[in-house]
């Protein structure tokens, strides 16, 4: 019933149109689910499976993996039996897998308002927007470098949703900021401008640090040691290496026994093999290395096994998102991820290499989030937002990325076969060739059987004429405008708040700025 027949009467028309009316109008609050019934599905057999797995295994023992800069994580490597030559480590078959044991198959990630705390393994499934992107755009302002502005937008409108489970990272990135200090802006903004999750700085320790001692100041020390309240995304810089910045990061956030996310960062034919099957392979062995450094620092420190990578134009270089390809990576790693026994990020989301939030664009994303939500994924970054391969945010695609986080959410709920579900009260209603609009069945479920978008429709041709014959994304920019007009921050202590701005004044204070 979004656009109305042709074939309708004027007075059916109004009828109906009143009726959608009365639904918005009547519209229970929406609690997004955060957990699937629809069961994954296994792209791969065990035969398969173990292929991948055994060559992760001899990659880690023929070739091995580097810490550049990192004594201490050689060290750690070292005490647990690896092989340590130089800065490269290298692994006896199994040994890799084996450290990685001791990392929870399933934990808790608590949010400053419990109602928004969210879990991460088992049947769980948590949204969220997407990670570090330079640039923004919109319809009016065009692209354009990411301000603080645009930072704090993007965290407002990602708590506003009910489909995002999770505040996210570097939404985008502030550069209007000093780079040695924009972090703590960012997870200052997280904490009072949003109640959900949240990740924190991991450029230097140094900034791993600070995140970990603001959320202190709002969880409690204590409370900390023992729970999980935020999370560090750690890249591998593919191939094989781990340099200082994100060894000693990560060390940092295991230590506070804190959620470290490793994900390797494979492009296909440029950091990794070629071919879906090595891309994986790879991904598996550079993921088990990291989480099992993270398990070396803290036994039992909650981890996520994560992934980003994509395939490449062969002909021009240019990367490729939501292909065949690497929806097919994001399949299998998902299963590889299931097996190691921990969480697991997925590496795509609504992802796309498309310069507008256009068809391409949309065409990208819904085949990667397909993929991603039916491998079984636990946490899905980049789920709203993401274009030009990630270097913009878009302010449209973000809300158009929303509405289908919201369909797909539905869509892994499956569908009740109990008595209601039938209606069978409504054949009594009604009879052959009538309609079963009037009847008390369809008035009990009318306000929510079906998934309602909030991008407005564009209603039938002659009305979508009348209006100005406006585009999806056009639509977008006026519904995320009143997104911001509408948030309202949660309720935070005036202390807390204080407390919190007085860090980080006195950290901005104590260092010049830096802007490379």
């Amino acid at each position: 019933m979004g656009n109305l027949d042709i074939s309708m009467s004027p007075l059916m028309r109004k009828s109906v149109r009143r009726g959608r009316a009365v639904r918005q109008s009547m519209r229970p609050t929406i609690v997004a689910p955060r957990a699937r019934k629809v069961p994954a599905y296994a792209l791969l057999n065990e035969s398969a499976l173990r292929a991948i797995e055994a060559q992760a295994d001899w990659i880690l023992e023929h070739i091995g993996v580097e810490f550049r800069g990192d004594k201490t994580a050689l060290e750690l490597f070292d005490a647990a039996g690896a092989t340590v030559i130089g800065e490269r480590v290298t692994f006896a078959r199994g040994s890799a897998r084996q450290l990685c044991a001791t990392a929870p198959a399933e934990f808790t990630l608590h949010a400053r308002d419990p109602k928004n705390t969210v879990t991460l393994g088992g049947d769980n499934v948590v949204l969220m927007p997407g990670y570090g992107s330079p640039f923004v755009s919109d319809l009016e302002q065009g692209r354009r470098y990411a301000t603080l502005v645009d930072f704090e937008n993007f965290v407002k409108l990602s708590y506003s949703s009910p489909w995002l489970h999770h505040s996210g990272g570097t939404v985008c990135e502030p550069t209007d900021v000093p780079v040695n200090k924009r972090h703590l802006d960012m997870v200052f903004a997280h904490l009072t401008l949003s109640s959900k999750p949240f990740m924190g700085g991991v450029t230097s320790p140094e900034r791993a640090q600070d995140s970990i001692e603001m959320a202190r100041l709002v969880f409690g020390a204590e409370f900390m040691e023992h729970n999980a309240v935020m999370q560090g995304n750690i890249n591998a810089n593919s191939p094989l290496i781990y340099d200082e910045t994100m060894s000693g990061a990560l060390r940092v956030y295991a230590a506070a026994n804190q959620c470290v996310c490793v994900s390797p960062a494979i492009f296909a034919g440029a950091m990794g093999p070629l071919l879906p099957a090595g891309v994986a392979a790879q991904t598996l062995a550079e993921a088990m290395v990291g989480i099992a450094l993270a398990q070396l620092v803290r036994r039992g420190c909650p981890v996520v096994f994560g992934s980003f990578h994509s395939t490449m134009n062969l002909k021009s270089g240019a990367l490729t998102f939501g292909s065949a390809e690497a929806n097919l990576v994001t399949m299998a790693v998902s299963q590889l991820g299931h097996r190691l026994g921990v969480p697991v990020r997925s590496g795509g989301g609504q992802i796309s290499a498309s310069n507008a939030a256009d068809g391409q664009a949309m065409q990208d994303s819904t085949g990667a989030m397909w993929a991603t939500l039916l491998s079984g994924a636990h946490q899905v970054w980049h789920s709203a937002g993401w274009l030009e391969g990630g270097l913009v945010m878009s302010y449209e695609k973000f809300v158009m990325d929303l509405d289908h986080c919201g369909v797909m959410m539905t869509m892994l709920q499956g569908f009740a076969t109990d008595d209601e579900a039938f209606g069978r009260d409504a054949y009594f209603e009604t009879g052959p060739g009538q309609n079963f609009l009037s009847t008390q069945h369809t008035l009990r479920h009318f306000s929510s059987a079906n998934f309602a978008p909030a991008l407005p429709e564009a209603g039938p041709f002659e009305t979508w004429s009348e209006t100005g014959r406006l585009s999806a994304d056009q639509r977008a920019t006026a519904l995320w405008k009143q997104m911001l007009a509408d948030y309202k921050a949660p309720p935070m202590d005036d202390t807390l708040y204080a407390t919190l701005t007085e860090f980080v004044a006195n950290r901005k204070a104590a260092m010049p700025d830096e802007w490379y």
